[in-house]
């Protein structure tokens, strides 16, 4: 008697009326692996697989599941990659630009406004690689040079004949709801902390037409030292402009330069 034996191996034909027949069937037989035979990634999937499915079979394992589900995918969009923006106003096809330094209003001394000027030219200058900027001074001097009463359109016409800008920054400061800390009505102090307020805003303006290209404002609450109150009239005095007042033209400086710098953005 012929046997055919087929298990994954070839096929072995086995005479079983030789003395060796069963013998060499018993061998030729496939056996099925024991589980300890197995891959370890094939166990791992299982096993996952097995506890995956129980814990959705109850409802309170299904809600778990869902919860992960969604974790994932937050995950995954946190890994998206960030592409950087160019500016919103693209300052490289004027080139050179002319800078006023800022005006202020409701408070004396200059510390505050020359702080703010440099600050902001130092973060365009950062953000728009390729350009120029000149400083042209205080308003009160430029507006003697040029003839004019007030930083307008005449007077931006006027310093782009006088500088060969095309286009000009002015900016303009306001203090508004200065409130000192621990000082008494009525009484002055050379130097104390106040909560003050601060709008900034800045327009660049043409100077051939003397039209407005860009405009920009920023608003700010901050508690400030080195401030002196006299009669009502605040001084912004300190001896180290930058640790007194710094934190307050950073802020202002940032919000109202967003529009001439690149930023990163997700896709």
């Amino acid at each position: 008697m012929t046997v055919a034996v087929s298990k994954l191996r070839p096929t072995r034909f086995v005479d079983t009326t030789q003395p060796h027949a069963a013998a060499a069937l018993r061998a030729a037989v496939w056996r099925r692996p024991r589980a300890s035979q197995h891959r370890p990634a094939d166990l791992a999937r299982r096993r996952w697989a097995t506890a995956w499915l129980r814990l959705v079979a109850s409802p309170r394992g299904a809600a778990m599941a869902v919860t992960t589900a969604i974790l994932v995918l937050i995950a995954a969009g946190c890994s998206s990659k960030r592409v950087l923006v160019p500016p919103r106003m693209d300052l490289v096809e004027y080139y050179r630009l002319g800078l006023v330094t800022f005006t202020i209003e409701n408070a004396k001394g200059d510390q505050l406004n020359r702080l703010a000027t440099e600050r902001f030219m130092t973060d365009v200058l950062g953000g728009q690689p390729g350009i120029e900027i000149l400083e042209l001074g205080v308003a009160d001097a430029v507006l003697d040079e040029i003839g004019e009463s007030q930083l307008g359109p005449r007077a931006a016409r006027a310093i782009g004949g006088a500088h060969e800008v095309p286009a000009v920054f002015f900016g303009h400061i306001t203090v508004s709801d200065v409130k000192p800390r621990g000082v008494l009505s009525g009484i002055s102090l050379p130097h104390m902390e106040a909560t003050v307020s601060v709008d900034l805003t800045v327009r660049l303006v043409s100077t051939e037409s003397g039209g407005t290209l860009w405009s920009s404002r920023a608003r700010a609450e901050e508690t400030v030292g080195q401030l002196s109150l006299t009669a009502g009239d605040v001084y912004f005095s300190a001896e180290d402009p930058e640790d007194a007042y710094g934190r307050l033209v950073d802020v202002l400086v940032y919000e109202v330069t967003r529009d001439l710098r690149p930023s990163w953005v997700k896709q």
